[in-house]
């Protein structure tokens, strides 16, 4: 819960810990190996919430919600954008009404930060920021994973959350998406997948996603190649850059500079 090396955010807030994995994208998130690292740690908040399973760590499915955690970003006193749930899913089905409420309250008390909530489960998003949340706050931004074509279903249950801000993360990106209607979406992230198991990447995937923002006047952001290159070939992450067309794509929601 401090200062990260995501490029697309500048800190990361967990006030949840622990998740299960609902699809394939979800595989070889590198929050289950960290999860069992902060456990051999003595984080407490993280014991038992993965096992192993041959020669991975996944997670068991349980999530725990750290009531003192949402006292941190009160501490922080320059803005910041801040990723919620690095480590979790805060629209998991084990996390209840009332946190999701209590985290949006310190989102409203702290409006110079900017919060980025990034979920796998976007109906279940879409059901209680609707039932539950009585206003859209302008520094809190709602997004959703898409990995390939299978689940590409989830925008139209983002796009049904009332947000000042949408964003897709696609990311790992582990299989053509196809043609994606991102009438409403404001940010895209764009990435491959690092680590031993990386799956790779393939540069027409990107140029497809690239494409579809231009048309819809979406924010490109590309995150990096990972473990697999755009010539197809296993290198370091750090080797193989985030480069893209020639230059580096760091692009963010339309007026989220002058907001700041």
């Amino acid at each position: 819960m401090a200062d990260t090396e995501i490029e697309w955010t500048d800190a990361t807030w967990n006030p949840v810990a622990g998740c299960s994995i609902v699809s394939a994208g979800c595989s070889h998130c590198y929050a289950m190996e960290m999860a069992r690292r902060l456990e051999a740690m003595g984080v407490g908040k993280y014991a038992g919430l993965t096992r192993r399973s041959g020669r991975r760590i996944i997670w068991q499915g349980m999530v725990r919600e750290d009531r003192a955690a949402l006292t941190i970003p009160y501490r922080w006193r320059k803005p910041r954008k801040i990723f919620v749930n690095s480590m979790s899913d805060l629209f998991h089905e084990g996390v209840s009404d009332a946190f999701i409420q209590a985290v949006w309250q310190v989102m409203r008390e702290t409006p110079r930060h900017h919060y980025q909530i990034l979920t796998k489960r976007p109906e279940r998003m879409a059901a209680v920021v609707t039932r539950l949340i009585g206003d859209v706050l302008p520094n809190v931004w709602l997004g959703t994973s898409i990995e390939d074509a299978e689940v590409v279903a989830r925008v139209d249950h983002l796009r049904a959350v009332p947000a000042a801000i949408r964003f897709i993360s696609f990311e790992p990106l582990i299989g053509p998406v196809g043609t994606i209607d991102l009438a409403g979406i404001d940010w895209a992230i764009v990435g491959g997948e690092s680590g031993r198991s990386a799956r790779p990447i393939r540069e027409a995937w990107v140029d497809e996603l690239h494409q579809q923002c231009l048309a819809y006047d979406t924010a490109f952001f590309f995150k990096q190649w990972g473990t697999w290159g755009k010539d197809n070939k296993r290198r370091s992450k750090k080797a193989n850059g985030r480069e893209y067309r020639g230059r580096t794509w760091d692009e963010m929601p339309t007026g989220f500079t002058a907001a700041l």
